[in-house]
Formats: C-alpha cells, structure tokens, sequence
C-alpha cells in the first residue's frame, strides 16, 4: 500500500527477492496533477501496472475497500505513504499483520513530514523505522531501523532519496525473520515522541533574526515543497539552498548589522546578516524564472548591499504532542 515514489525502490526488491510475491497494490485514486491538472496516474499505480499487478484504488480505505483487501488473502501488508487510515479491520487482515515503513528514527518526528522536518531542523541523522502498525499515529512497535546521513547541504529531495533506497537492505533483514517468526518488535518509549505535521505554503517564510544555520536547513529542508522565498526589490524570490558561513572576508561585519541585511556577494553566493553568523543563499528563483546558482541569479537580477530583507516569524515545525488535524 503506497502512493508516492519513495516506495519504489522497496517494490522493486520485493518482486525480485524469494522472500514472498506481491499479490497486490492498494494506491490512491488518479489525481490532478502538474501545470495542466491532468487527471493521472501516481508512480505505484504506473510500477504495477507495467508488472500486471492487480491495483486498487478506494477513495477511502471503508468496508468495500476492507472486503478487496480480504480478498487477496495476503499473508502480510506492507504500508508507506499510502495517504489512507487504516481501521483495526484491515490491519489485522493478514496473517503476519501490517507493517509500516516510517522515514524518521521512532519515536523522533511521528507525523506526516518527517524528511522535511529532519532536514529542517538541522538534524545530521535519520532513517526508515520498520514497525507493526497500530491505531495510535506511528506508535507501533519497531522492527529496526536503516539510518543515513544528512549532508549540511542535502535538501529534503536528496534526503528522500537516500531513505529510499534504504528500505531495501531493512527489508531484506527483517522480512525472513518476520516470515520465519523471529523477528523482535520492540516498543516505543512514548515519552520521547515528537511529532511533525503537513507543511503548508505558509512555512516558507523565514526569521533572519534566527541563526544562519538554522535558516540554512530550513530553507534546504522545505525543498522542494512547500518551498522558502523572502521578497527582494518588491519581487518574491523562491530559495532553493543555502549553508552558514563565519566572518565574511571583506564588508562590514555581520554582527552589526540588522539582521536580514544583505552583506554582499560572490559568485557562489549571496550573503545575509542573520542573528547568528552569515547565510549564504546558494540558489535562487525569480518569478516566472528558473532555480540559478547564485552568480548566474544576481547578473539577471542585482541585489545591491544594504538591502533589507524583512524577517517574518516561522512556523514551528515540531511538537511535542500530535497537531490537530487540518483538512486538506
């Protein structure tokens, strides 16, 4: 059960491997998407389909959903970012259970943007959690746990793909054992949860009064959705990376300037005063532009030091109890 492609690199070892066969795909219905809106098909229903692989697709995981699944007669569902809530029905419909594979180390960042958020929050660690799915968000017992690193410049994209591929040797450790019945699934400590939410457009603003780090893996941490822009000469202006730098070589100090002051620039770069250190914006896009490297951007678009970006506050990202539930 899936519907994004994070999940292919695990479908792609499941139909290779000898550990069982993929009886069936449970994906989200065609949807809308791109420029155009096109109604299309998602990246899972496309894999299973070019296999002969039986799709379906409820609008909601109900009771005529539950009887499909039944009929399948599986041994063992596997679920990630599937995009549906799973009833107690349906996660014990198959012989070994449900099983999630969650991209963050549980019990750290349960929730829905757990990528992002990790790359947000300046973490240097994550991983894929394999755990038995219960009721409670993201609660399940754990299986184990596949970790890889997150690089000061990595964005949520090329984190996304690291976790990815990571599913595969998971996978392939713990299936046998669970097949097998002996696989270890150990409990969570609840009292060290945290949990993020569903990012919105309105995450993308940033707070230079913050320090440059923390507005570095904000800004590469919300790439490629919802996305961080800060408007420069009336213009919003998206921000595709960034790191944090020391003293600037040349220019008036960092520490005494307002921050959100634009210090300067070089070819890799456009310095901005913050409230700790110096951020170097490494990628930017004007309206109705493209993503440049920051050298390319200014000989299109100069910003001239001095300038004032205006600081707006940002929305916290983590906590440490569940966000309520917001509808689409």
């Amino acid at each position: 059960m899936g519907s994004d492609a994070i999940a292919l690199p695990a479908l792609d070892w499941l139909v290779r491997s000898e550990v069982g066969q993929v009886v069936a795909v449970f994906t989200q219905p065609d949807r809308a998407m791109g420029r155009g809106q096109k109604v299309q098909p998602n990246a899972i229903k496309l894999w299973a389909e070019a296999r002969g692989l039986p799709v379906h697709q409820p609008d909601k995981f109900d009771a005529a959903a539950r009887a499909q699944l039944a009929a399948c007669a599986p041994e063992l569902t596997l679920v990630m970012a599937y995009g549906h809530i799973l009833k107690q029905d349906a996660i014990d419909t198959p012989r070994l259970g449900t099983l999630n594979l969650h991209t963050s180390i549980l019990p750290k960042y349960r929730g829905a943007s757990p990528i992002q958020t990790a790359t947000a929050c300046g973490d240097r660690e994550t991983g894929v959690t394999l755990m038995r799915m219960v009721l409670q968000l993201d609660a399940g017992p754990v299986a184990d746990v596949e970790r890889v690193t997150i690089a000061p410049l990595d964005t949520a994209a090329e984190v996304e793909a690291k976790l990815a591929q990571a599913c595969v040797p998971l996978l392939a450790r713990c299936l046998p054992a669970i097949a097998a019945g002996h696989q270890v699934f150990t409990p969570q400590d609840a009292a060290q949860a945290t949990f993020c939410r569903r990012l919105e457009k309105a995450d993308g603003v940033l707070d230079f009064t913050a320090p440059a780090a923390a507005l570095a893996a904000r800004i590469n941490g919300l790439n490629p959705w919802p996305g961080s822009s800060v408007e420069i000469n009336g213009q919003p202006v998206k921000l595709g990376l960034a790191d944090a730098l020391g003293q600037p070589e040349t220019g008036p100090s960092a520490s005494s300037q307002t921050p959100g002051t634009v210090l300067g620039h070089k070819d890799d770069g456009l310095l901005v005063a913050t409230g700790q250190g110096v951020l170097r914006l490494c990628r930017l896009q004007r309206p109705g532009g493209k993503m440049l490297p920051a050298g390319e951007f200014l000989r299109g678009f100069p910003v001239a030091p001095g300038t004032l970006l205006l600081s707006r506050p940002m929305p916290a990202l983590v906590a440490g109890q569940p966000f309520p539930y917001r509808k689409g």
